[in-house]
C-alpha cells in the first residue's frame, strides 16, 4: 500500500514532487500497488522509489529518473520512458508491453521475465541488464546497446537486431527465429543452443561467437563474417 502522502505529492506536479524530494534526501519514496495510469511524470524524480506492483500504464515518464527503483510486478503497458534514466532498476516480471523505451538507460536493470513484447528500445543502453526469460519478441532493439547482457533463454522472435551490438551477450536457448539482425555485431557472444532459423544474419559480425547446437536453417548469411 503506497504512502498517501508521497502519492499526493507526486500527482500535484513533477517539479513540487522534484523539490520535495530535494528537501528530504533520506526518504525513499513509497508507492507501492500505487494507481498511476495515465499520470504525467516527465522529468521525475523516482530515484530509490519503491513502485512495486504500481500501475503506469500510458503514464509519461519520459526523462525521468528512476535509478534503482524497484518497478517489480509493475504495469507498463504504453508507457513512455524515451530517455529515462532506469539504471540498476528493479523491473523482474514487469509488464512493459508496447513501452517507449528509446534511448533510455537500462544499464545494469534487473529485466528478468519482464513482458516487452513490441516494445521501442532502439539507441537504448542495455548493457550488463538481466534479460533472463525476458519476452522481446517484435520489440524494436535497432542500434541498441546489448554489450554483455545476459538474454538466456529469453524470447526474440520477429525483433529488430539490426545493428544492434551485442557482443558478449549470453543469447543461450534463446529464441531468435525470424529476428533480424543484420549489421548486428555479436562478436564473443554465446549463442549455445540458440534457434536462429529464419534469421536475418546479413553483414553481421560473428567472430569468436559459440554456435554449439545452434538452429540455422533458413538464416541468410550473406556477407556475414563466421566465427572460424
Amino acid at each position: 500500500m503506497a504512502n498517501l502522502e508521497h502519492l499526493a505529492l507526486l500527482k500535484a506536479d513533477a517539479v513540487t514532487w522534484n523539490e520535495w524530494r530535494k528537501k528530504n534526501l533520506e526518504i525513499e519514496p513509497d508507492l507501492r500497488d500505487a494507481d498511476l495510469n495515465g499520470a504525467n511524470l516527465y522529468t521525475a524524480n523516482l530515484m530509490k522509489a519503491n513502485l512495486s506492483v504500481a500501475n503506469l500504464s500510458v503514464a509519461n515518464l519520459s526523462n525521468a529518473t528512476l535509478t534503482q527503483a524497484d518497478l517489480s510486478h509493475a504495469i507498463l503497458i504504453g508507457a513512455d520512458l524515451s530517455g529515462a534514466n532506469l539504471k540498476g532498476a528493479f523491473l523482474c516480471e514487469a509488464n512493459l508491453i508496447g513501452t517507449d523505451l528509446k534511448g533510455a538507460n537500462l544499464r545494469d536493470t534487473d529485466l528478468g521475465h519482464a513482458k516487452l513484447i513490441r516494445a521501442n528500445l532502439c539507441f537504448a543502453n542495455l548493457m550488463a541488464a538481466n534479460l533472463i526469460g525476458v519476452d522481446l519478441s517484435k520489440a524494436n532493439l535497432y542500434e541498441a546497446e546489448v554489450i554483455g547482457a545476459y538474454l538466456y533463454k529469453a524470447d526474440l522472435y520477429k525483433a529488430n537486431l539490426s545493428q544492434a551490438h551485442l557482443s558478449g551477450a549470453y543469447l543461450l536457448r534463446a529464441n531468435l527465429s525470424e529476428a533480424d539482425l543484420s549489421k548486428a555485431d555479436l562478436r564473443y557472444t554465446n549463442l549455445t543452443g540458440a534457434n536462429l532459423a529464419g534469421a536475418n544474419l546479413r553483414g553481421a559480425k560473428l567472430e569468436g561467437a559459440k554456435l554449439t547446437g545452434a538452429n540455422l536453417s533458413g538464416v541468410d548469411l550473406q556477407d556475414t563474417i563466421m566465427p572460424e
